[in-house]
């Protein structure tokens, strides 16, 4: 069906409503954090007490020490993958708690 003037498509208002109300970080943000147990794992996932955006950092606590630390050393590969995850650059940082 062709588009009378002045029409948008459903997909393209919400787009424009998101960006017109400064709602797309947000919501990217939000994915981000959703996808963090499919890029951790459901075992890291289980662990994880808290996790947060803040200023382009990802926060995220844990309830083992051993764990954090496990963690830190993979912080790279981890950022790489959910910004991927979510196609754009959201955090540029992780700070284990």
């Amino acid at each position: 069906m062709a588009k009378k003037a002045g029409e948008v498509s459903l997909k393209e208002a919400v787009e424009k409503f998101l960006k017109d109300f400064n709602l797309e970080d947000k919501l990217n943000e939000t994915r981000l954090v959703n996808a963090w147990e499919d890029v951790a794992g459901k075992l890291v996932h289980r662990h994880t007490r808290e996790i947060y955006i803040n200023d382009r950092i990802l926060f995220i606590r844990t309830d083992t020490p051993a764990l954090k630390q496990e963690l830190s050393y993979q912080k790279t590969r981890l950022i790489e993958q959910l910004n991927k995850s979510v196609g754009k650059q959201i955090i540029t940082d992780i700070r284990f708690l």
